[in-house]
């Protein structure tokens, strides 16, 4: 494969940078965004607090004594969700091909650029154009491949650009703790440590077999991340993605109840299959095709999310004011769209921690049972026809 040019950019402390645009007098203090009780998480934490020692998925009781001098939010995710885009637009304007990789973060492919103008110089306008224009401060790497240039984003934060040429790879990686390559989280680490392996260099001189036998298959991609080699593809984002599912009829009905009824169970189902996707939506649509065949849809941007009570509510509000004719319906159907990476843990510092821990045990039936085994009590079954769909 030629070499690449791969951007990967990163907004600094995302939630805590969004709370300062509206307040202020946040800046230059120590902020934590999280569970507001003892027993949630922290979601995102500014440069003042991290000093501490506090970190994201900390338990708020902890980071509490670490910094007790620290402001604690509780977190919008509407407001993130809204500047998430912001910075999604504009590097759509920009960007030849990229991915949304998270609600903060990007990969650009740009390769060939430097026919026409310096690779370095294009990513510094564009992220000179992202902190102009949203006030958001954002850093980026530059390198030949997806996870050299997250690591040198690492290393160029806060608010700092890293580039890193073919021939600067490995002495740029070889020193760094093994921590810094994405897939070695807590459990990888504490596995290579018990072996004495603590730097990237280390880790890529053991034969990739090895690796295999103690770390499974991911044992040889890790082997070539430590090797500063990475050929996956910057897999171009789009929001008609999605994961929907649509239910026809035996019997056209009027039945509103038993229309909001069978509505929730699609729901959950979608949901379900996000949550397993370690995907969140940004958008939902609701379907609806009445017995002369006329079909009509409604779609509606929401707070980026995979719990089902978030969906449900605005499944149910768009069904309402989509379903005006009340003529009989033949098939309703739900899909959810904008879809990123990020999972539940954004919506965690918006929830009880025992909420967050129902879905788990949810999913945990679901997968070893089956999908049908679990719903909300207000869901009764009946007999449809299922046409799960996705695109």
């Amino acid at each position: 494969m030629s070499e690449r040019t791969i951007v990967h950019l990163d907004l600094d402390s995302f939630f805590v940078s969004a709370e300062r645009l509206i307040n202020s007098s946040l800046k230059g203090k120590p902020v934590i965004v999280g569970g507001m009780s003892d027993r949630g998480v922290v979601a995102s934490c500014s440069y003042e607090a991290r000093q501490f020692g506090v970190h994201s998925a900390m338990p708020v009781r902890m980071a509490k004594q670490l910094c007790s001098d620290a402001i604690f939010i509780r977190g919008d995710m509407e407001l993130y969700s809204k500047y998430s885009r912001m910075v999604t637009d504009i590097i759509a304007e920009s960007a030849p091909v990229y991915e949304k990789a998270s609600i903060d973060e990007h990969y650009l492919d740009i390769t060939g650029m430097d026919r026409f103008f310096g690779s370095l110089k294009w990513a510094h306008e564009l992220r000179q154009r992202i902190i102009t224009e949203t006030g958001l401060p954002i850093s980026f790497g530059l390198s030949t491949n997806k996870t050299v240039s997250k690591i040198a984003t690492g290393e160029a934060k806060p608010s700092g650009e890293l580039f890193v040429p073919q021939e600067r790879v490995k002495p740029f990686i070889f020193p760094l703790s093994i921590k810094k390559i994405p897939m070695i989280g807590p459990k990888n680490y504490h596995l290579l440590r018990s072996m004495g392996v603590s730097t990237i260099q280390t880790l890529s001189l053991i034969p990739p077999e090895m690796l295999v036998q103690v770390m499974g298959k991911n044992g040889r991609v890790v082997w070539k991340k430590a090797n500063g080699i990475d050929s996956t593809p910057v897999i171009p984002y789009s929001e008609k993605k999605s994961v929907g599912t649509e239910q026809t009829f035996e019997r056209d009905t009027t039945d509103i109840r038993q229309l909001r009824h069978i509505l929730i169970r699609m729901v959950e189902k979608v949901a379900f299959e996000l949550r397993e996707k370690q995907k969140v939506a940004g958008s939902i649509t609701i379907k609806i095709r009445y017995s002369n065949f006329d079909t009509h849809s409604m779609q509606k941007r929401i707070q980026y999310t995979s719990f089902d009570h978030l969906l449900i509510k605005e499944a149910l509000e768009l069904f309402e004011r989509l379903y005006q004719r009340r003529m009989l319906i033949r098939l309703i159907g739900v899909r959810l769209s904008n879809l990123t990476g990020g999972y539940q843990q954004l919506d965690l510092f918006n929830e009880k921690p025992q909420l967050a821990n129902l879905y788990q045990a949810m999913d945990h039936i679901r997968k070893r049972f089956g999908e049908q085994m679990i719903h909300r009590a207000s869901t009764p079954e009946k007999k449809v026809n299922d046409n799960s769909k996705e695109s």
